[in-house]
């Protein structure tokens, strides 16, 4: 245990981090780790890989993404809003280049090989995405002189540009309802939210119209027609755990859903642990995202304020597509949920949200004073 006399980076990390918000993503990842036992060796042995492959690669992205996480939460707003813009810029380039040298799987060019390591940039683009505009949305608020939300706007239709071009709906959709969110914090005029209410509904209609496997997902959303396969296994394995499970192991119905240690991990956990215990999945991340709305509520910064709720906002709509789609409750749509699914890309990418909410969230007690000491200053109040 760290003393609160001592003095030093590490001593003030640990005092001023929310230990909350960090055992929660801690849990989570560890939750994760343990479904992989139960989700992942009969993917391996369908392959032809050794029983607990994945196991194994998901322990191996583990300890760099907590590192990542950890180290992330030492920096300061400012150094926050330069690691962003830097991961953004990088993000973007690589995007770029997927479309023409990428990895293409199952007709979609969504990721680049480096070092052997297939990686999906668009991952990582969305925090950074979701940082860069809080320091837009927030510079507009504070010099309404400078075309903040005009900048916003404009970097948000490349990153949607890039995502449809790849073709990637789902993100494309979760990037567009966690910009819109902070738009609306923003203070967004009902005239905006109209015009880009209808662009997006136009969008919607026209990728339906345009994309035939968005076309076709839909359809069986709607009908009940065509491959459903992996969907209704899912149900299935969801219906057959019922409220307690089959227990560690046992699950049956999970060996047969393709997906099952990405995309369906949620139905594997309903089968061998039971209804209650996806109720508390959902519980935890629930109290994520309220908890990450309550700082963005009571902070005064407005780019810390627009940040937090973003990116909470993020992990808690990706969690909920996902979820949604496991459920039948929308339609399929490959997403993973967040610390839990295996995928090297997305759990480091996950973990440099977490690292951004545990360095916005810190507890500065200078910056607490300088803000008190400018409120009495303005309001004639004397000093303590």
């Amino acid at each position: 245990m760290v003393s609160r006399a001592e003095r030093g980076p590490l001593a003030d990390w640990f005092w001023t981090i929310d230990r909350l918000f960090l055992v929660l993503f801690l849990l989570l990842m560890g939750i994760g780790f343990m479904l992989s036992f139960a989700a992942s060796p009969a993917v391996a042995e369908r392959l032809g890989l050794d029983s607990f492959h994945f196991v194994k690669r998901h322990a191996f992205f583990m300890l760099p993404a907590i590192g990542v996480m950890i180290g992330l939460s030492f920096l300061s707003p400012r150094q926050v809003r330069r690691a962003a813009v830097l991961l953004l810029a990088i993000s973007i380039v690589l995007m770029v280049l997927a479309l023409f040298f990428g990895v293409e799987v199952k007709g979609a060019r969504r990721w680049v090989s480096i070092a052997g390591l297939s990686i999906q940039p668009s991952e990582f683009m969305k925090p950074a995405f979701v940082v860069i505009c809080a320091w837009l949305f927030a510079e507009h608020a504070r010099h309404p002189d400078i075309p903040g939300n005009l900048f916003a706007i404009i970097l948000f239709g490349v990153v949607a540009a890039l995502l449809v071009a790849q073709p990637d709906l789902g993100q494309t959709i979760l990037t567009t309802v966690v910009w819109g969110a902070m738009f609306f914090m923003a203070g967004m005029p009902w005239l905006w939210i109209t015009i880009l209410g209808g662009i997006g509904v136009a969008g919607l209609g026209a990728a339906y119209v345009t994309l035939p496997h968005v076309a076709g997902r839909i359809d069986r959303f709607w009908t009940g027609e065509g491959d459903t396969f992996q969907v209704d296994t899912a149900r299935e394995a969801i219906i057959r755990g019922d409220w307690f499970g089959q227990g560690p192991g046992e699950g049956v119905v999970k060996r047969i859903i393709p997906d099952s240690h990405t995309d369906f991990i949620f139905s594997v956990a309903a089968e061998e642990f039971g209804i209650l215990f996806c109720m508390a999945l959902v519980a935890l991340f629930a109290f994520l995202v309220l908890r990450g709305l309550s700082h963005a509520y009571r902070e005064r910064d407005d780019f810390n304020r627009f940040a937090v709720a973003g990116l909470v906002l993020q992990i808690g709509s990706q969690s909920m597509i996902n979820i949604g789609v496991n459920l039948e409750l929308l339609p399929a749509k490959g997403m993973t949920l967040p610390l839990i699914s295996y995928g090297g890309s997305s759990m480091i990418a996950i973990c440099v949200t977490a690292g951004f909410i545990l360095a916005l969230t810190r507890h500065r007690p200078e910056k607490r004073a300088q803000e008190r000491s400018l409120f009495r200053s303005m309001h004639g109040v004397p000093a303590e």
